[in-house]
């Protein structure tokens, strides 16, 4: 007869997913202050160029749809 196995306790499961998770980030090559400094810029300057061009987009959309609505009506 085969032993019954039983199924790992939620508590198990979890200590065990954090044990694992820990082993993980371990892993992780992190950035230096400098690298994150860089990589910092980098990301609030794309987000402003982005902004930006949907302002641009939403303005010149607006003037459109607003010149259509004055020829049609």
């Amino acid at each position: 007869m085969a032993a019954v196995q039983s199924k790992p306790t939620v508590w198990a499961r979890f200590t065990k997913y954090l044990r694992e998770a820990r082993s993980e980030l371990r892993k992780v090559s992190w950035p230096n202050r400098k690298e994150l400094i860089t990589y910092t810029i980098v990301v609030v300057v794309t987000v402003v160029v982005v902004a930006i061009f949907s302002g641009l987009v939403d303005v010149l959309a607006t003037g459109a749809l607003n010149l259509l609505r004055r020829l049609g009506g």
